[in-house]
């Protein structure tokens, strides 16, 4: 990489600005020399040849838009010349043989996990509070109020400190801690194998169509059975859509080993809500008793759950960040751990590849079959896959969701697909996961941690805050600009791939190092330090 610009395979007809181009700069791209005949903006693209209108442009190999008009070799790629088009692609029986990693380095090493009883691996140790309808939401923050309050889990909020400290300013009265601040400060914790209680609200359960419901009681479903998560309290109105009785033959579908301590409290059944609250909280600290008797213990590698994500991507997430997590993905794979990619929306384009790569036929036809049913979906309704590209995603380079999706596919690593999951289908193959999410960002985190993923790794190149309840999220930037803007939200820097300073290979062993430390539970992402807890169910609406 000359830091300058960049082709990224050779069959490419456009180059990549690294940096800013200035108009009459000569550039060299695999003994290609040409003259820039217009200023091209870093993580932009820029024309190695001419074409005429109806010419493929092509990136990573694959196509990735059609010219509109005639374009100059030497000038930038714009939404003015170009716009979105893909590879045709078709299912075919050829035999993909992968370059499996070298993993002899990683092999013995260990992290610091809660083995389950179902022999899953936890990175956190977590009780999860949750509604089965939004009537119940108020409730649900009572009990979050109270608990975080009593067990020292909750954290002084800087901005009411801020305000009580005008307010004593005016009244000349010294400012009071709160219970928040003390816990903070002495580290006081009553359980002290408990990484906290995670507290889940949604709009969700009722008034809605029955399909909404039951794919509601799946996604929590998966989270009550997800190894970062000891037990769960759940709570109901009672005449909900949503029923409990739903929800615990999904969990039963997926649940193996001990069944988990699930306190169901029905509010129309309790009475009040004194009565309610006050049952909820008496069997809650009895499960959070035993909870606290699971401790971390060294647990393989092959334990990992990677969930793949992007969001605020730009122009240099698919050369970067992207394949990072694609060389981490390979190396916990070759491990016999599991990776899962989601966002579908933005695979489009990508699709031979992934094709080519799964294992039988019958996983082909149905990554084909989901994501032709969504694109027809978002049709109906007058959008589509190709609309996609966010204002932020194009302003930085992403003209096309073919261009977007083939550097989104690069998280994905090179390893065979061991099975296609659709939207709430737990994780139960090692190897590659495809798992069928919008490419909303917090959508698709959601259904990450509720098909198992038990890390979530989420490169942005333009800074977005997202996080998860129950699973650690750790922020991965494509870029040194963004990794010096918002280092509150960025927990590791990939723009070391394009300054040279690392390869694919050293970058993404980096981060497997990271990504031990906060399995271990060493190191607490941004993102919980942040609490950025979010959790939005997919309707199964159109959601790009």
């Amino acid at each position: 990489m000359n830091n300058t610009t960049l082709l990224l395979d050779p069959i490419d007809n456009v180059g990549v600005a690294l940096s800013d181009l200035n108009r009459g700069q000569r550039v060299v791209l695999n003994n290609l020399e040409l003259e820039i005949q217009d200023f091209v903006a870093a993580k932009h693209k820029f024309a190695i040849q001419d074409f005429n209108p109806g010419d493929d442009i092509l990136m990573y190999g694959t196509i990735v838009g059609e010219a509109t008009q005639v374009i100059p070799k030497g000038y930038p790629i714009t939404l003015q010349n170009i716009h979105h088009k893909t590879r045709d692609y078709t299912i075919n029986s050829s035999q993909f043989n992968w370059t499996v990693p070298d993993t002899s380095s990683w092999q013995e090493k260990t992290f610091q996990g809660y083995l389950r009883s179902d022999n899953q691996a936890g990175t956190a140790n977590y009780w999860l509070v949750l509604p089965l309808v939004f009537c119940e939401n108020t409730n649900v923050k009572l009990l979050q109020e109270a608990f975080e309050n009593a067990l020292g889990f909750s954290t002084p909020n800087p901005y009411e400190l801020q305000i009580r400290n005008l307010i004593s300013g005016l009244t000349n009265q010294k400012n009071t801690e709160t219970v928040a601040e003390k816990s903070v400060k002495t580290g006081s914790k009553i359980f002290e194998n408990l990484d906290g209680i995670r507290f889940l609200t949604h709009d969700l359960g009722c008034g809605g169509t029955r399909q909404d419901s039951e794919t509601l009681c799946a996604l929590l479903a998966g989270y009550i059975n997800h190894p970062n998560v000891a037990g769960a309290t759940v709570l109901s109105l009672g005449c909900q859509n949503a029923q409990a009785s739903i929800l615990m033959e999904k969990l039963a579908n997926i649940q193996k080993g001990q069944p988990k301590t699930v306190i169901i409290c029905d509010q129309q059944q309790e009475g009040t809500t004194d009565q309610l609250i006050q049952k909820a909280i008496h069997q809650t600290f009895e499960g959070l008793v035993e909870a606290n008797k699971t401790t971390r213990q060294p647990v393989p590698l092959n334990k990992l759950v990677i969930g793949l994500e992007c969001g605020g991507s730009d122009g240099f997430s698919g050369i970067s960040a992207n394949p990072t997590l694609g060389r981490v993905s390979d190396l916990i794979v070759a491990l016999g751990g599991s990776a899962i990619l989601s966002e579908f929306p933005e695979l489009c384009g990508a699709e031979q590849n992934l094709i080519n790569r799964c294992k039988t036929s019958e996983l082909a036809d149905k990554f084909i079959h989901l994501m032709e049913t969504y694109n027809a979906a978002a049709k109906r309704v007058g959008s589509g896959f190709d609309m996609n590209p966010s204002p932020g995603n194009i302003k930085d380079g992403l003209l096309t969701d073919a261009i977007k999706s083939c550097g989104a596919a690069k998280k994905g690593g090179t390893a065979p697909i061991s099975d296609i999951l659709d939207y709430t289908e737990y994780a139960k193959t090692p190897g590659l996961n495809l798992l069928c999410t919008p490419g909303n960002d917090v959508e698709s985190t959601t259904g990450l941690a509720g098909s198992g993923a038990n890390i979530i790794l989420f490169t942005t190149g333009l800074g977005t805050p997202t996080g998860n309840p129950i699973c650690p999220v750790i922020k991965v930037s494509t870029n040194h600009k963004l990794t010096n803007k918002m280092p509150d939200i960025i927990d590791f820097n990939a723009g070391t791939v394009i300054s040279g300073e690392d390869t694919i290979e050293t970058c993404g062993d980096k981060l497997l190092e990271m990504i031990i430390k906060v399995a271990s539970g060493e190191v607490k992402t941004k993102a919980e330090q942040n609490k950025n807890f979010d959790f939005i169910p997919w309707k199964r609406g159109v959601s790009l």
